[in-house]
């Protein structure tokens, strides 16, 4: 069943800068050949339920056999039917701003 994920998985207590280890963990995700997009917060990862939880385990895996304590917030979106949520939802959601914004702009030009 197609999945949309966010996860940020990152070290505790390894001090201020967690650049190193974040990379470690994004090179995971990336090689792993499901869409995925990533951003200041989290990864988003796309793909069949098993598929996207076995990437997570990975990349979790990455810091955590090293006996690093490793923090993971993950938040799913399940959609049956639905693919390439990742892109479909910005372009839905942005398609209505605009519509927002023309309504808007009309609404103005008949107050004149």
């Amino acid at each position: 069943m197609n999945t949309l994920i966010a996860v940020a998985i990152a070290p505790c207590g390894t001090g201020e800068e967690m650049s190193a280890y974040v990379g470690e963990v994004v090179r995971v995700i990336q090689e792993s050949g499901l869409p995925n997009r990533t951003n200041s917060m989290f990864t988003e990862i796309e793909g069949d339920w098993d598929e996207v939880m076995d990437v997570v385990k990975r990349a979790t895996m990455v810091l955590a056999e090293k006996g690093i304590r490793t923090e993971v917030v993950l938040k799913a979106d399940i959609r049956p039917g639905y693919h390439d949520m990742m892109h479909g939802k910005l372009q839905r959601l942005e398609k209505r701003l605009a519509e927002d914004t023309d309504a808007g702009n009309n609404e103005g030009e008949r107050q004149e």
